[in-house]
């Protein structure tokens, strides 16, 4: 039954894409999901009242369940889909890597595939990113960052460099290393974390921990990198970890000069920096990585999700020529770190046609240029009680929503008006995800037309939530 399923799936993707199963078909899929599949951080009060979303299929800029429902991927997967759905070109690139070598030996040899991806990723990197070790996953990306820098200040004779400085409201990872420099993790459950991790102030213009506005916020927030480096003591401190636009803290854009002065900082204690670029890269922030737009090279960069706009899961450590050259200089020592999917041929494969899609289409400046009028559109919200806020640049944005525009009171992530934003999107055609920030970052592919009906979906739900929870806003 479950083969005749994928048929009939198969089928309709061939024919009609708008449609789904038949009543019955679609019935037993959502019940295999309700009854096998442990979605990862649903809760089991969300798989038994409606929470639970079953995808088939998807084109463009547009996904359908089960049942024909379309909805407009208004977050790209999860910030993933950049190249968008349904590119058959990326799916028949696996199919002739898989039928030719599916799988090679990643501790001990590569592929033809993955050779060319690193040579690829070289080129487009900054600076002197030439070193591309391979993983799976973001998480699995920041981890290998994390015991690289380790081990390379132990190698330079720094053994007692092992501290990580993290940002505070970050998001890095779930594997435990990453976890640890993940700010909002939940210690009740998964403590103690990796030791020698600490936290400071983001770049926040809006709610500056400082009390500043523009860049004078940027600068104290820099600032206080040295700060904590100095009172670590900078004989113990491995390396800085942050997104070079802070997409978990609220999708912060900093000035020119909080990064360069990041860069100075860390150059100047003997600090390794690693721009986490697992969300920022491939086009999503107007560039092909964020980290251009601050004109500074960090010493160790961290890529996933658009590496392959998601049809197969990669990502990729980078690192400068100066970090990989103690491997050169102790040629003796190896890496102390190895996964068995690093690297994997069919995930290399589709990476290099996805790249290839990002240069033939221009995917950049297409998603650059319809991001900025994606702003134009959502600044008209600005009207509206509760969006404190519109913050984002190329093709990522955030509302920050807040119950009195004074004193810009975060709303309750999971308060009425949360939830019932969530309900009322996701009925309307939309998916994306809102706590305190309502977020929004389709393909880069998104037209202007579904750029309309995706912000008119977005105010229509505001407006309605707004006056069934009118007591929740001040003046």
């Amino acid at each position: 039954m479950v083969t005749d399923i994928l048929e009939t799936a198969e089928e309709q993707l061939g024919t009609n894409a708008h449609e789904g199963h038949h009543d019955a078909e679609a019935a037993q899929v959502a019940d295999a999901a309700h009854d096998h599949v442990w979605v990862h951080t649903l809760t089991w009060n969300e798989y038994e009242h409606g929470g639970l979303h079953v995808f088939d299929h998807a084109e463009g800029s547009t996904i359908w369940d089960v049942n024909g429902k379309a909805y407009l991927d208004g977050i790209a997967g999860l910030w993933v889909v950049n190249a968008g759905h349904g590119r058959a070109e990326i799916a028949e690139a696996m199919g002739r890597q898989a039928a030719r070598l599916g799988y090679a030996n990643a501790m001990n040899y590569t592929s033809t595939p993955t050779a060319l991806l690193g040579e690829k990723l070289a080129a487009l990197t900054p600076g002197d990113l030439n070193r591309v070790f391979f993983s799976s996953g973001g998480s699995e990306a920041v981890e290998t960052a994390l015991k690289i820098a380790k081990q390379v200040q132990a190698m330079r004779g720094f053994a007692r460099r092992y501290k990580v400085i993290g940002r505070r409201g970050s998001y890095h990872g779930q594997t435990m290393g990453a976890l640890s420099l993940t700010h909002a993790k939940n210690e009740h459950w998964f403590g103690p974390f990796m030791y020698g991790v600490s936290h400071v102030p983001h770049p926040d213009r809006y709610r500056s921990d400082f009390g500043l506005e523009g860049e004078a916020a940027d600068v104290m927030a820099a600032k206080f990198v040295e700060q904590e480096i100095v009172a670590q003591g900078p004989d113990t401190v491995a390396a800085v970890i942050a997104e070079p636009i802070s997409i978990a803290a609220g999708v912060h854009v900093p000035s020119k000069v909080y990064w360069q002065m990041l860069r100075e900082i860390t150059q100047k204690h003997g600090v390794l920096l690693i721009a986490d670029e697992v969300i920022n890269g491939f086009g999503r922030t107007g560039t092909m990585f964020a980290i251009e737009q601050y004109g500074i090279v960090p010493d160790i960069m961290t890529l996933a999700k658009g590496i392959t706009s998601g049809y197969a899961p990669l990502a990729a450590t980078v690192v400068s020529d100066s970090v990989y050259e103690v491997f050169q200089q102790q040629p003796s020592i190896p890496m102390g770190h190895l996964l068995t999917f690093g690297g994997h041929p069919v995930s290399c494969a589709a990476s290099l046609k996805n790249i290839e899609i990002f240069e033939q289409e221009d995917l950049v400046k297409r998603g650059a240029e319809t991001g900025a009028y994606l702003k134009s559109q959502l600044d008209e919200l600005r009207s509206h009680p509760s969006v404190g806020d519109v913050r984002g640049t190329g093709m990522v944005y955030g509302l920050d929503l807040v119950t009195n525009k004074e004193t810009r009171a975060k709303i309750a992530k999971d308060g009425a008006f949360s939830k019932r934003m969530n309900e009322l999107m996701m009925e309307r055609g939309l998916i994306t995800r809102l706590w305190d920030i309502l977020h929004l970052a389709p393909p880069l592919v998104i037209t202007r037309d579904e750029v309309d009906r995706m912000v008119a979906i977005v105010d229509e739900s505001l407006t309605i939530a707004e006056r069934e929870n009118a007591s929740d806003f001040t003046a």
